[in-house]
């Protein structure tokens, strides 16, 4: 088989340099915005560099300027809860959307896992890092900025639907760990219960477990309580293993129990039944 033909070869630094007629020290200063060159050479190199299409090394402009041009983004939420198992949830949505930013400011974008503390990002190659901090911090004495996801608030909103829908057994399926989006989800489950009458039944599962934690609560919760009529779970993760939980054992959804959550990802828009915009009920297909 006949070898291919190589490509055209690329510019160097040495042939921009001899284009404008300037040293290649004159060149690097002129396209990196370094020194003192006068704006007409500036120019001049800069077109020189831009007809036949080069491209400086990146690698060697790294170790000049003790760059990285790389940045990270790391996350408070569990890839489990955040990605699910295909990785494509929330956290891929949230990533997308940086890594153009960052390519369009000619940085790279790392993504790591959900650290525990700043040390873990000392571990890699990075300019800074983009830290996703999903509810407002638990510690009074902390500012540090957030994304606050209102849990309350949509709580509140996903429980008055299923009770506009005829609930009279809502359980709550929330994380259980101290976030805020969690705290005041109960908070507003249990001032709810009472204005309604309901029993409140609480269940608590760990992100770190995602949609598989989120069915094998679901499943339990539903031998001990078989009388649920409806399923909150805010963590669209949760709300998916809930609803496999619930169709395994002979139920259907929504007919005779209804779930909600509050965010209509990829993985909720996939379950089956799908998740429809409206109040994020998780119901059949839209007519």
């Amino acid at each position: 088989m006949p070898a291919s033909a190589p490509g055209p070869r690329q510019p160097t630094i040495a042939d921009v340099a001899r284009v404008a007629q300037v040293s290649r020290t004159t060149v690097s200063h002129a396209l990196n915005g370094l020194g003192r060159v006068d704006p007409r050479t500036r120019e001049r190199v800069r077109r020189a560099a831009a007809e036949p299409g080069y491209r400086p090394n990146l690698r060697a402009q790294r170790l000049r300027r003790g760059q990285a041009k790389a940045i990270a983004l790391a996350s408070s939420m569990p890839f489990a809860a955040a990605g699910g198992p295909s990785r494509l949830g929330f956290s891929m949505e949230v990533a997308a959307a940086a890594a153009e930013s960052a390519l369009s400011h000619g940085f790279a974008l790392v993504l790591v896992p959900p650290v525990q503390s700043g040390s873990a990002l000392y571990s890699v190659d990075i300019d800074g890092a983009i830290v996703v901090a999903l509810g407002r911090p638990m510690a009074p004495d902390e500012d540090a900025p957030y994304v606050d996801l209102r849990g309350g608030r949509v709580a509140e909103l996903l429980l008055r639907h299923l009770h506009g829908q005829g609930a009279v057994r809502p359980a709550l399926m929330v994380g259980s760990g101290s976030r805020h989006s969690s705290v005041d989800a109960l908070a507003a489950y249990e001032r709810l219960a009472e204005e309604y009458g309901w029993a409140p039944l609480v269940v608590k599962v760990p992100e770190a477990g995602g949609e598989q934690a989120g069915y094998e609560t679901c499943a339990a919760l539903l031998a001990e309580h078989p009388g649920i009529d409806a399923v909150c779970a805010p963590v669209d993760a949760f709300a998916v293993g809930a609803v496999r939980a619930i169709r395994e054992s002979g139920r259907a959804v929504p007919d005779d129990v209804m779930v909600v959550t509050r965010y209509d990802g990829l993985r909720a828009r996939t379950c089956e039944p799908r998740v429809i915009a409206r109040a994020s009920s998780l119901r059949g297909p839209a007519a």
